[in-house]
C-alpha cells in the first residue's frame, strides 16, 4: 500500500523537519540549511540549499499557495523565503531572541506563529510582517503549533505536556493540562471540519513523549466555551512519537517515533494500516502532500525517505520512480571522499552548483578531486579565470564541500550543538555540556542565560577549558590528513 521511492541524503546533520507544497518538498536541517527539491522527480532545485540561519534550523513550513516557504531557528528569527527564486523575503525575529522551535503558518495567510525556548509565542502579521504581539503561554519550551482550517484558532504544545487553545488575539480559549506526560511533540489539525447547527468540530493529532498518538474533537459553539474531548489514543509506537500528520483528505493520520518507524493510521478506525520501518536512527518528521500521494519522513539519520501511496499494481512505477531519484545524486554524497572524485564527477558537481561556465576549463586542465581540493585563489587564476565575482563563487563551494565532508564523518560529540560544526576550541558550561567558545559566549552575550540543550537557567557564565576534547579532535583530524595523504600517494603509485 505504501512503498519507499526515494531517498535523500544531502543533510549533513538530522533532518528535522519536512513540508510540502503543491509542487514542491521543502526539508530542513540541523545543519543549518533547508532544501528544496520538485515533487516531479524529486530532484533538488538550482537555488537549493538555503543558507541564511546562523543555527539549526528546526522547523519549515509552505503558504497554502505554495509561494512562500518559512523556516524557524534557534538564532532566534524565522525567514521567509520566495519558493519560486529562493530569495530571502523578509526576516522576522523573536523580541527577545529566544530560540524558536516551531512555525506555523494561518491556512489563509493571515498570520505567523511561532513558538520559543522562553515559554512565549511570537504572533506576526503576516502580510505587512508587523510583530502583533508576543505572550507567553508556558512555563515551559513551545515545541509545537498549529491553526485551526478556520485560521481563528491556533493550539500550542510545551515540553511540560500541556495542549493550549488560543483565538487570534492569544487568548486562552482551552487547557488540556498532562495531555501527554513528560511533554508534547507535535500537534497538527486535520484540514476537514463539522458544522452541526451553530457548532462547530475540529480533529486534533497530537503526540509526545509518553509513546501515544492521541485523536482529539475540538468544538467550538457560538456563546460557549472551546472544548476538547479525547477521541482515540493510538499506541503501537513503542518509543516517544516526534511527529504526526493528517493527511489531506483526513483519512490518515501517520506518525514517526524515536523506534525508527513510521506508522500509517486509519484516522477514523484507529487502526494501523501499516508500518514503515527503513530509517536507521529517530524518525523526526513526517509530511504528507497535499496533492499528490507522497509521504516524506526525516530522521536523526541524516536522510529523507519518500514514499508512494498507492496498490501494489502501482509498483513498477515505484521501482522506476526509486531508481531515477537515486540516479540524480551528487558524487559528494555517494559516499567518495573528494579526493576519490574522478574528473566526471569533477564536471558533474560543476554543474550541480550552476558554476557551468566553468566545466570547459576543468575538462581542457583534466581537474580531479584531489586537484579541486588542493584549489586556491592562485591556481583559480592560473586556470584562466578571470572574473573575481566567479572565482570566489567557486572557492566557496569548494570550502562548503570539504566542510561539508568533514562535518558529516567526525563523530557528533566533536560537534558543537549550537553550530553542529567541528569544535576548535571546547569549553564545558554550567549546563555539563561542551560547546565552541565563540559559540556559547555569543549566545550568552545575546541575553540567553538558559542552556541551549535543556532550556534551563544557567547557575554561572563561567565556562571551563575541555583540554581532553580538544586533544581527541586534533588527533581525529590528524588522522584523517594521514588518510588522505596515504590515499593519494597509493593513487600516484
Amino acid at each position: 500500500m505504501v512503498s519507499l521511492i526515494c531517498t535523500l541524503r544531502h543533510h549533513t546533520d538530522e533532518v528535522t523537519c519536512c513540508a510540502f507544497s503543491p509542487s514542491l518538498l521543502a526539508t530542513s536541517s540541523g545543519d543549518k540549511t533547508l532544501r528544496v527539491y520538485t515533487t516531479a522527480d524529486f530532484s533538488e532545485l538550482p537555488f537549493s540549499p538555503l543558507r541564511g540561519h546562523g543555527y539549526g534550523v528546526h522547523c519549515c513550513c509552505f503558504s497554502s499557495c505554495g509561494s512562500f516557504l518559512l523556516s524557524c531557528s534557534t538564532d532566534g528569527s524565522v525567514i521567509v523565503w520566495s519558493a519560486e527564486t529562493g530569495e530571502v523575503k523578509a526576516t522576522l525575529e523573536h523580541p527577545g531572541r529566544s530560540p524558536l522551535r516551531v512555525c506555523a503558518l494561518a491556512p489563509d495567510s493571515s498570520l505567523l506563529l511561532a513558538g520559543a525556548c522562553d515559554g512565549t509565542a511570537a504572533l506576526w502579521d503576516f502580510r505587512s510582517k508587523t510583530l502583533r504581539r508576543c505572550a507567553t503561554v508556558s512555563e515551559a519550551s513551545v515545541v509545537a503549533c498549529c491553526f485551526s482550517p478556520c485560521a481563528q484558532m491556533f493550539v500550542t504544545g510545551c515540553t511540560r505536556g500541556d495542549l493550549k487553545l488560543w483565538d487570534a488575539y492569544t487568548s486562552l480559549l482551552h487547557a488540556e493540562k498532562d495531555a501527554h506526560d513528560l511533554g508534547v511533540t507535535c500537534c497538527c489539525f486535520a484540514a476537514q471540519f463539522i458544522v452541526n447547527g451553530c457548532c462547530v468540530e475540529f480533529r486534533l493529532a497530537s503526540c509526545g513523549q509518553d509513546s501515544q498518538l492521541k485523536i482529539w474533537i475540538v468544538s467550538q459553539r457560538e456563546g460557549a466555551a472551546c472544548t476538547m474531548k479525547l477521541l482515540q489514543t493510538l499506541t503501537s509506537q513503542t518509543a516517544p512519537v516526534l511527529s504526526c500528520a493528517f493527511s489531506s483528505d483526513g483519512e490518515w493520520v501517520v506518525s514517526g517515533s524515536v523506534d525508527k518507524s513510521v506508522a500509517v493510521y486509519d484516522a477514523s478506525l484507529g487502526t494501523v494500516l501499516q508500518t514503515l520501518k527503513q530509517h536507521d536512527r529517530y524518525v523526526t518528521t513526517v509530511a504528507l502532500s497535499p496533492t499528490f500521494p507522497w509521504i516524506a519522513t526525516g530522521s536523526m539519520d541524516r536522510s529523507v525517505n519518500v514514499w508512494r501511496i498507492g496498490d501494489e499494481d502501482d509498483s513498477t512505477a515505484a521501482e522506476s520512480k526509486e531508481t531515477q531519484c537515486q540516479g540524480r545524486k551528487l558524487p559528494g554524497h555517494s559516499g567518495l571522499l573528494l579526493t576519490d572524485w574522478s574528473e566526471d564527477d569533477v564536471q558533474t558537481w560543476l554543474r550541480d552548483e550552476g558554476l557551468v561556465e566553468l566545466v570547459s576549463v576543468f575538462k581542457a586542465n583534466n581537474i580531479d578531486g584531489p586537484e579541486l581540493s588542493q584549489l586556491n585563489k592562485e591556481t583559480a587564476a592560473e586556470l584562466g579565470i578571470e572574473s573575481v565575482g566567479l572565482r570566489g563563487r567557486l572557492l566557496r563551494r569548494i570550502e562548503a564541500l570539504k566542510a561539508e565532508q568533514n562535518g558529516s564523518e567526525a563523530p557528533d560529540e566533536f560537534l558543537c550543538p549550537i553550530t553542529r560544526e567541528l569544535m576548535k576550541d571546547p569549553v564545558i558550561a554550567a549546563d555539563g555540556y561542551s560547546y565552541e567558545r565563540e559559540s556559547i559566549e555569543s549566545w550568552i552575550r545575546g541575553k540567553n542565560k538558559t542552556s541551549p540543550m535543556t532550556n534551563l537557567p544557567l547557575q554561572t557564565t563561567l565556562l571551563t577549558p575541555n583540554r581532553s576534547l580538544k586533544m581527541a579532535i586534533t588527533r581525529w583530524k590528524s588522522n584523517q590528513e594521514l588518510r588522505v595523504a596515504q590515499h593519494l600517494i597509493t593513487k600516484a603509485d
